[in-house]
């Protein structure tokens, strides 16, 4: 009578789930993000206008505040998907690891980050920060080295002429710490930037993502393992990201801003606006999850510029594009 009573339960859940098109907790993807950020907007338009329902899937987004957080929430099971910048991988695949973290999808194409000073700057010159300090995140992350690597062109770089690009406050500190008077500039995100400047605190001079030119900024990652047994998963979370993006650049902007909101409380609607129009003038989203082999090669040649790797790794070893490939046929 007892297996019969489970066995009826069991039919029960499935036949709800079914119709409810939740398909319960197998059906829970555990997203990690590196930062909240209006960068990542089309994951948030998805959540928000029920995309990620639609492909029968319920998102669930934490915050992990740096690379290596989000890395390693996805290594120790605790998150099924991160959503990161692929130098992460490649510093795991260097240590050799059998199930090795997989890009499967792209989502942004240039640094995401906006120079932010004391003073309104209207001539503003990439050497002007020549003797200066910077807030610029952690050594390692690839939002520090893409901006040293853009700052060498202009001939500024750490230590040298009294400049200091300063790496040791936490990325996720590094607002509050400028605010509170550390540092001449500090890069931040947006809506950070556009809500700083809003409200009189500071000024944005600059765009790291358009000095800096295309690179592989921010990409879901998850292991080889989760890809390899949930592929149907994976599908339908890139489907719906897709949506998102495709929503992002067709609908107005005042309902791209209601579908932003949730994910936003406390920043006004004029900095939300703001912060889109930023990212959109500067071309930061993908149009397809697909990562080309020559993006991913001229991040590593980033990543050997800043001495932090030495040798560059097989696109193979670190992009898995059959997902997103099959996706965009």
């Amino acid at each position: 009578m007892k297996k019969l009573a489970f066995l009826l339960i069991g039919v029960i859940v499935a036949a709800f789930s079914i119709l409810s098109g939740c398909g319960g907790p197998n059906n829970v993807v555990r997203l990690n993000e590196v930062a909240h950020s209006i960068f990542y907007a089309p994951v948030y338009i998805a959540h928000s206008m029920g995309y990620f329902e639609e492909e029968g899937i319920k998102v669930e987004i934490t915050l992990g505040n740096g690379a290596n957080n989000s890395m390693a929430a996805l290594l120790a099971n605790q998150a099924d998907i991160a959503l990161m910048g692929p130098e992460a991988n490649i510093y795991v695949a260097a240590q050799g690891r059998k199930d090795l973290p997989k890009v499967f999808g792209q989502l942004t194409k240039r640094d995401g980050s906006f120079l932010v000073g004391r003073a309104d700057e209207p001539h503003f010159q990439w050497s002007d920060l020549k003797g200066k300090e910077v807030l610029s995140g952690r050594k390692g992350g690839v939002p520090f080295m893409t901006f040293s690597y853009m700052l060498s062109g202009h001939g500024v770089v750490h230590n040298q002429n009294g400049t200091n690009l300063n790496t040791e406050v936490e990325f996720a500190n590094m607002v509050g710490a400028f605010l509170g008077g550390q540092g001449d500039y500090c890069t931040m995100f947006e809506p950070n930037a556009s809500d700083v400047a809003e409200t009189g605190r500071g000024f944005i001079v600059g765009s790291v993502g358009q000095a800096a030119g295309e690179v592989p900024y921010t990409a879901f990652t998850a292991n080889a393992s989760f890809l390899k047994n949930n592929k149907d998963k994976a599908t339908k979370f890139l489907r719906a990201v897709l949506k998102g993006y495709n929503y992002l650049v067709t609908a107005d902007i005042n309902d791209i801003v209601a579908a932003l909101k949730p994910h936003f409380v406390g920043i006004s609607d004029n900095s939300i606006k703001n912060s889109i129009l930023s990212y959109v003038a500067i071309d930061a989203w993908c149009d397809t999850p697909v990562m080309k082999p020559e993006a991913l090669d001229r991040l590593q040649d980033i990543m050997i510029a800043a001495g932090e790797i030495t040798q560059k790794l097989p696109f193979a070893t670190v992009v898995d594009n059959s997902i997103a490939m099959e996706l965009m046929k």
